[in-house]
């Protein structure tokens, strides 16, 4: 029964518990309001009554029969990626990569704290039997990829279609642009001297308790572990092509589908695709703030900023971005609902894991 499946009893106290506990983080309220504030943004000057007229005209058919797709698509090519970065630690199969992948984005989608990479480690060491720490290493080094594939988006979109109105993306950009590096820098540290960086890790985590410090140095060490994934010059090919192909090609097929249904005329292919790029790199610089579960209202905005420029009608604009979120979000959480179901797992379970993370350890 459904409700079986939502909640298991032997898991529904702790579970409780634990949703208690995160409801009462002072970051979620954060990101509470900072959703309400960017959708009093987004709609502030735009007739909500136009918005809703522009998606009731929009072709559903040509949205959905792309969009849909390419995000089925692009859990699989995460997990192709994914696959190159644990190799190093454990050989494991896509088939349960994907379902990880697939459970923490709806995990992103509906829980606070944003806990989906949390969530993605713990399900796929509920399958495999990896270390929880070991995979987290990798999924810390996967967002810094996927951190400097954003930035380098964002400035390649400003130098091929720039028009003097991309001030807002730029700074977004170079507001990033240490979040990239910082991390870029810390991957060099381990490389080159891992001790090192050990030695005055453990030195500066010297004032904090020993289960801190055992947590974070246990961290460190599953992350150099993951970098083996970078050792190997097929393993660094695979993860450059299945970045580019996520952020280049699968992330802009749904966008150019909503433009699309909606018959919003950019003039030619060349606008069609310098618009497409402009609203990916705005969405994901946008979504690395703080917001509510499943990135409403930042989400929204940052479309609605990119295509303003491009001289589209913000009404328009804003039905493009809450048409692609609406599809993304419904497909991703649906999905992410369907392996727990064929996997008989609850929610009761997942949110009882999140509560009571693992200690990183080198098993």
């Amino acid at each position: 029964m459904a409700g079986e499946f939502l909640s298991d009893p032997a898991t529904s106290e702790g579970a409780e518990r634990g949703a208690t506990a995160r409801w009462r983080d002072p970051r979620v309220w954060v990101g509470i309001a900072i959703t309400v504030l960017f959708l009093w943004l987004v709609l502030r000057d735009v007739p909500f009554a136009d918005v809703g007229r522009a998606i009731a005209r929009a072709n559903w058919f040509v949205l959905l029969l792309p969009s849909v797709p390419s995000y089925l698509l692009l859990v699989w090519v995460r997990a192709l990626r994914w696959r190159h970065l644990t190799n190093p630690i454990q050989e494991i199969g896509v088939a349960p990569m994907a379902r990880a992948t697939a459970v923490g984005y709806m995990a992103n989608n509906i829980f606070p704290l944003r806990m989906g990479e949390v969530v993605r480690c713990w399900y796929l060491k509920r399958e495999t039997g990896v270390s929880t720490a070991a995979l987290f290493g990798t999924v810390i080094l996967e967002r810094v990829i996927d951190i400097v594939s954003v930035v380098v988006m964002a400035l390649l979109v400003v130098s091929f279609w720039s028009s003097g109105g991309d001030s807002g993306l730029e700074r977004g950009a170079i507001l990033l642009l240490p979040v990239a590096l910082l991390p870029i820098l810390f991957i060099v540290g381990l490389r080159v001297a891992p001790d090192r960086v050990l030695t005055i890790g453990r030195f500066l985590l010297r004032p904090f308790p020993d289960r801190l410090e055992e947590f974070l140095v246990g961290l460190v060490e599953s992350f150099i572990e993951g970098l083996g994934a970078l050792r190997g010059g097929t393993h660094i090919f695979w993860i450059a092509f299945h970045t580019v192909i996520i952020w280049g090609v699968l992330s802009i097929i749904p966008i150019v589908a909503a433009f699309l249904a909606l018959g919003i005329d950019l003039g030619d292919l060349h606008q069609m695709l310098g618009a497409a790029w402009t609203t990916q790199a705005a969405i994901g610089i946008a979504v690395a703030a703080p917001s509510a579960p499943g990135f409403f209202g930042i989400f929204h905005y940052a479309c609605k900023l990119a295509l303003l420029r491009f001289g589209v009608e913000p009404e328009l604009a804003v039905a493009a971005g809450t048409l692609i979120h609406a599809v993304m979000w419904i497909t991703l959480t649906s999905l992410g609902f369907a392996v727990l179901r064929l996997r008989r797992t609850s929610l009761g379970e997942i949110d009882q894991a999140v509560s009571q993370p693992e200690a990183p350890s080198s098993g």
